[in-house]
C-alpha cells in the first residue's frame, strides 16, 4: 500500500514538475535530457539485442548437434 502511495506521489510530482504553467518549469530539461540519452539507450538495446540473437544462434547449433548424437544412437 505504501508503495502505491509513494509512486501516486512521485507521478504527482514529475507531472507538476514538467508542466510549462508551474514554478519548477523543467519542461525543456526533461526534453534536452530525453534528446541527450536517447541515442546511448539505443545503443545499449542494441547491443543486448545482439547478444540475445548470438546466444539464440548457440542454442540453436548445440540442439541441433544434441538431436543429431540422439538419431544416431
Amino acid at each position: 500500500m505504501l508503495s502505491i502511495i509513494l509512486g501516486i506521489i512521485f507521478i504527482g510530482f514529475t507531472v507538476f514538475a514538467i508542466l510549462p504553467g508551474c514554478p519548477l518549469n523543467w519542461g525543456a530539461d526533461v526534453i534536452a535530457f530525453l534528446k541527450g540519452s536517447l541515442p546511448c539507450f539505443a545503443a545499449f538495446v542494441g547491443l543486448i539485442c545482439f547478444f540475445i540473437g548470438a546466444a539464440d544462434i548457440k542454442d540453436k547449433k548445440e540442439a541441433k548437434k544434441e538431436d543429431s548424437v540422439k538419431s544416431e544412437e
